[in-house]
C-alpha cells in the first residue's frame, strides 16, 4: 500500500511537471511585523507597538512579471491609549491585543524580470478572510474577551442599531516590495503589505459610551470597568462618561498590516540568469 501511494505520488508529479504546471510554482515565506491603525494606534504607519508576524503560501507565475499568490499568515496586533498623543485618549486608558489569522489571494505584478535584472520591485493585490479577537487584561492581569463583553452596547435592546461585530471578516490586502534574486530559485526581499477591512471593531473601540446603568445591569461590572478604564491611573478619573460621549469614530474603519523579509523558492527552474555573465553559472562535472 505504501509504495503504491508513493508511486501514484511520483506519477502525480511527474505529470504535473512534463504538463508545465509544477515549473511555474514557488514556495513563498514571510517573517516581520504585525501593526494596525484605529482608534488605539492613531499612526498611518508605525513600529510603536508591533508584533512578530509570520506566513505561508505559494505563488503561479503565469508570465514572467504576472503571478497569482496565496498566503497563510498569523500575526498578533495590540494598540494602548497610554501611548497616544491626545491627552483625552491617555486618560481614557483603553488597550486591547488581538491574534490575526489571514488567508490571502493576491495578483502580484513584478516590474522588471528577474531572471534578466536579478532584481524587481513590485506590487499586489486582492482579497483576505481574517480571523480577529480583541482582548485585554485587567487591572489584576486576568485575560479578558471584549467582544462579549457589548462594551458599546452591541446586542442591547436599548441599542438596537448596534449588532454584535463578527470574527471572521473580509479585507483587501495591497502593497509592494522588492525582491532580489540570490540563485536561480531563491529569492528575498521586503514587502510592506496593507489590509483594508470593512469593521471597526478591531479594537473593540468604534462609536460612543452607552449608558453605564444600562451596561453594568445587562453584562455585569466587568463590562463597565473595561468600557472605561481612567479610574485605573494614578489621579485619574474614576467617573464613567454620560451617555453619548465620544468613544470611537465609526465613519474611519481598521487597518492592519504586515512588513517584513520575504524568500521564495522556485520549484523547478530551467531558465538561466542573464548571459551578461551576472547569473551563478551551472556547476559542472570535474574529472
Amino acid at each position: 500500500m505504501k509504495q503504491t501511494f508513493i508511486l501514484a505520488l511520483l506519477l502525480c508529479t511527474t505529470t504535473l511537471y512534463s504538463q508545465g504546471i509544477l515549473k511555474n510554482v514557488s514556495i513563498e515565506a514571510f517573517g516581520g511585523f504585525a501593526n494596525y491603525q484605529g482608534e488605539l494606534q492613531e499612526n498611518t504607519y508605525t513600529f510603536s507597538q508591533a508584533k512578530p508576524a509570520g506566513a505561508l503560501g505559494a505563488a503561479y507565475s503565469f508570465t514572467d512579471k504576472i503571478s497569482l499568490r496565496g498566503l497563510i499568515t498569523y500575526g498578533n496586533i495590540q494598540g494602548a491609549d497610554r501611548y497616544s498623543s491626545n491627552l483625552q485618549r491617555r486618560q481614557r486608558n483603553l488597550s486591547f491585543y488581538s491574534k490575526i489569522y489571514d488567508a490571502s489571494l493576491t495578483g502580484v505584478y513584478e516590474f522588471f524580470d528577474i531572471m534578466e535584472k536579478r532584481y524587481t520591485p513590485y506590487l499586489f493585490a486582492g482579497v483576505s478572510v481574517f480571523n480577529m479577537g480583541p482582548y485585554t487584561y485587567d487591572s489584576l492581569g486576568k485575560k479578558i474577551g471584549l467582544g462579549i463583553l457589548s462594551t458599546e452596547g452591541q446586542e442591547l435592546p436599548e441599542y438596537p442599531d448596534r449588532k454584535r461585530y463578527n470574527y471572521q471578516n473580509i479585507s483587501i490586502p495591497f502593497g509592494g516590495g522588492i525582491r532580489f534574486a540570490v540563485t536561480r530559485n531563491v529569492s528575498l526581499g521586503w514587502e510592506f503589505r496593507f489590509n483594508k477591512t470593512f469593521t471597526d471593531y478591531l479594537d473593540d473601540v468604534s462609536t460612543k459610551y452607552v449608558d453605564r446603568n444600562i451596561l453594568l445591569a445587562a453584562r455585569g461590572p466587568k463590562a463597565v470597568e473595561m468600557a472605561y478604564r481612567g479610574g485605573e491611573l494614578k489621579n485619574g478619573n474614576p467617573v464613567y462618561p454620560a451617555a453619548g460621549t465620544v468613544r470611537g469614530n465609526p465613519k474611519t474603519k481598521d487597518w492592519y498590516y504586515f512588513s517584513g523579509i520575504t524568500i521564495r523558492y522556485k520549484l523547478f527552474n530551467d531558465r538561466n540568469f542573464s548571459s551578461r555573465g551576472k547569473g551563478i553559472p551551472c556547476p559542472k562535472n570535474v574529472y
